[in-house]
């Protein structure tokens, strides 16, 4: 939180003066003009409150000191949704004002840049949904001003219900306690209760309604306590939930949906029953069970007790569960209902964004659910939950939707409306405007129709809640992807950034830092400048742009995209750099035995020949290669299976040993890891050769998985150190998707520290591909300054 203030002017004591403040953020449609309401009049303040373009504004009259108490009360109390961006304050002579009032927004006054996520249930409304005496005792969409949707109901700016998806719910006079400055459900949009508000309906896979209201909540739980497989549709869209400890309704759900091996969520009811299976820190705890109420990504608990979901069948091959707790009165009351944990995976096909609509829901999802629990509050757009993961001891998120956006970053300075159409996996979009930049949730990967189509929208959708024209468009420089093309459609000036960089200036903004600094950046894809694939980059960031200071010799990747599928082909191009047309005579080597003489042939031919095989960099597909290698993953059933089950194949393991790296600078080489002296005008070249002889022979000693792992992981991490120190960098910063290995991060800023160099990660922009659009407007945006 930024926080800008100013003195000048202060009333001294005794004296009665005029605090005049302007506030950016989050600070409409969250409670925030009634909160100052009950401050400012409960301290026996006089002034006005109202809502202004950027934010909020208002004036507060009394003795000099009781107004800075006010300042401060107001940044320390403010309301739980609230996000203050900038704060400025000012002194003025006193006008006299005889009391304190909300002012409506003037007529004319444009529309509110900032527009609240969608949070969960509060402390008060979960009271009220299990109290019997209340008028919303068990109403699955009680919300207030803390709680309840937001991003998902708008239609347009301002936020006022008429402009929402709850414009066809006629507000009862029970309810107009909206009206009301002191309570805490004035000015709640969603405000609703079981006379005037949604209500719920069960279907079956035909579409054909079954039972409304309680009797629908009823033949839902009844439903997934008999094993079968219940669509639920929440705040941002379908959720497919079975029982989380019926196995054979887990692997039926995977059967249904083609997900055969990919791990799936876990919805506990409580803190209690998640602590049965997960180890669970006070920082993960307060993560689970803050308003955001993402998915947390939790170690196991050792062994499996029988009647508790097993490992097996909700993560196979992983030491984690992604664990979350309801999000919304509905969820809840669902979960206290079942009694115990369910599976709540998103209610979509493979590649396609999240079913919101009744209909489509019905259409798209008839061949995997049994029945839809659903209701007639309509959804305005797409939003998944959002996944973090505590790394280093600090929350990282992994996936960024729902809780965190649209919210945006704080960049500083002043840019121009600038769009960045982001990357083609994990899609997402931002919008640069003045020192923010805002962020979309999480669109996916854009390899359907339906998904670019999601993407497209979103373009149109920013441009009407931030009222402005862009003047640029940023993309990624690959030259095949959809978002390398489309922007010529938008008739408007293009501006191509790198891959990596954009992974780099991300992290700067994440943490707020300027120039220079060692971006290490680390992935599995990115198309580099030299038409390689990039993915193992040292990247010296400095005002004007990059230099490629040092990466990950390159090796080939024979099918291209294939590789990425297919483990075995990365290792197999991997080992040609070492054996060459004789690698297929090694029939000892796991890859090799992989491929047939047929299939096998083919393989030697493109290998030789260069023909489909692209050559990369990337520290991702090195993973792959090494995890074939070792005989632990051949084929992926889903993006980056083979590099998360090296690293939880760690198990526990502890060693230091790590395996000989070359370090090659102006065609001079040395193996080992030691000091090297480089020069700052010649790239430095990391060559995994001698690692890969080592990790054969450790294979031909028998050595075990997780010790192979271990070595390998360290292997990286002294790599990267060594080239830290043999440039003598003082700041670096990871980044990319190999950085949410959370053993990889831990000891890279374990060990960066203990040679002094300060060292950064992410935290509130996912360090994979859903933080490329921050870059790209970035990026951009400097261009335009110094065009």
């Amino acid at each position: 939180m930024i926080l800008l203030g100013s003195d000048k002017g202060r009333g001294s004591n005794g004296s009665t003066s005029r605090l005049h403040l302007d506030i950016r953020g989050a600070v409409q449609g969250v409670g925030f003009r009634p909160f100052v309401y009950r401050l400012a009049a409960g301290m026996g303040l006089t002034g006005w409150v109202c809502n202004t373009f950027e934010g909020v504004q208002l004036e507060v009259e009394g003795e000099g000191e009781s107004l800075l108490r006010f300042q401060d009360r107001l940044r320390s109390e403010k309301p739980p949704l609230a996000t203050i961006i900038s704060l400025e304050s000012n002194f003025l002579d006193p006008l006299g004002f005889e009391r304190f009032v909300i002012r409506e927004s003037e007529e004319g006054v444009e529309s509110p840049s900032v527009v609240a996520p969608d949070v969960g249930t509060c402390l008060e409304c979960l009271a009220e949904i299990n109290d019997p005496a209340s008028r919303r005792f068990q109403y699955p969409f009680t919300n207030c001003t803390d709680c309840g949707p937001r991003y998902t109901i708008i239609e347009d700016l301002p936020y006022d219900r008429h402009l929402t998806t709850m414009k066809s719910f006629q507000m009862c006079q029970e309810c107009r306690e909206y009206d009301d400055p002191a309570d805490r459900r004035f000015h709640a949009q969603p405000i609703a209760c079981p006379k005037c508000g949604p209500q719920l309906s069960l279907h079956n896979r035909d579409g054909k309604r079954e039972a409304v209201r309680e009797q629908a909540l009823k033949l839902a739980v009844a439903a997934i306590r008999a094993g079968q497989i219940v669509a639920v549709k929440g705040i941002g869209g379908y959720h497919l939930m079975v029982d989380a400890c019926n196995e054979e309704a887990v692997a039926e759900l995977r059967r249904r949906k083609h997900r055969t091996e990919k791990p799936l969520a876990i919805l506990y009811p409580d803190l209690v029953e998640a602590g049965q299976d997960c180890q669970i820190s006070t920082l993960e705890e307060q993560l689970l069970q803050s308003p955001a109420a993402p998915i947390v990504l939790l170690e196991r608990r050792s062994g499996h007790q029988l009647g508790r979901p097993s490992p097996e069948a909700i993560a196979p091959g992983v030491s984690t569960f992604g664990v979350m707790l309801p999000c919304s009165p509905l969820h809840h009351l669902l979960l206290q209902a079942v009694g115990g944990p369910v599976v709540a995976t998103s209610g979509n096909v493979a590649d396609e964004p999240i079913c919101i609509d009744d209909d489509e829901a019905f259409s798209r999802l008839s061949g995997i659910a049994d029945l839809f629990l659903t209701h007639n509050r309509a959804i305005r757009r797409h939003v998944d939950d959002s996944i973090v993961r505590v790394i280093a001891g600090r929350m990282m998120i992994l996936r960024r939707a729902r809780g965190f956006a649209p919210l945006p970053i704080w960049v500083g300075g002043q840019t121009e409306p600038i769009l960045a159409t982001g990357a083609h996996y994990k899609n997402c979009i931002a919008l640069a405007n003045g020192e923010w930049v805002f962020l979309s949730q999480h669109i996916g990967d854009l390899e359907s129709a339906e998904t670019i189509n999601a993407h497209e929208r979103l373009i149109g959708e920013f441009a009407t809640f931030h009222r402005k024209e862009p003047v640029m468009v940023a993309h990624d420089t690959h030259p095949d992807y959809h978002l390398s093309r489309h922007p010529l459609t938008l008739n408007l000036p293009r501006f191509p950034v790198q891959h990596h960089y954009a992974h780099a200036l991300a992290c700067l903004a994440d943490n707020r830092l300027s120039p220079p600094v060692l971006a290490v950046t680390w992935d599995g894809t990115g198309y580099g400048d030299d038409g390689t694939i990039w993915g193992g980059e040292f990247l010296r960031i400095h005002e004007a742009g990059f230099k490629r200071l040092a990466h990950w010799r390159t090796f080939a990747l024979p099918g291209g995209e294939s590789a990425i599928r297919e483990p075995r082909r990365a290792a197999m191009g991997l080992l040609h750099e070492l054996f060459g047309s004789d690698l297929f005579t090694r029939t000892e080597l796991a890859p090799v035995q992989q491929f047939g003489q047929s299939a096998g042939g083919i393989l030697e031919s493109m290998l030789a020949r260069r023909l489909n095989s692209p050559r990369t960099s990337s520290v991702g597909r090195l993973f792959d290669a090494i995890a074939s290698l070792i005989g632990l993953r051949h084929l992926s059933a889903y993006e980056g299976q083979a590099a998360i089950e090296l690293e939880h194949a760690l198990s526990g393991q502890l060693t230091a040993d790590c395996y000989p790296v070359r370090v090659t600078v102006g065609g001079e080489s040395t193996v080992g890891l030691g000091n090297q002296e480089s020069s700052s005008s010649r790239t430095i070249v990391l060559d995994w050769e001698p690692m890969v002889w080592e990790i054969i022979s450790d294979l031909a000693n028998g050595a075990p998985i997780p010790f192979l792992s271990a070595k390998f992981h360290n292997t990286l991490v002294e790599s990267l150190v060594t080239i830290a120190v043999v440039a003598g960098e003082e700041r670096v910063c990871l980044t990319g998707g190999c950085f949410q290995n959370r053993y990889l991060t831990e000891r890279t800023v374990l060990r960066l520290r203990r040679e002094g160099i300060e060292v950064y990660w992410h935290q509130q922009v996912p360090s994979n591909d859903g933080g490329i659009a921050l870059g790209q407007a970035l990026a951009a945006a400097h261009f335009r300054r110094h065009i």
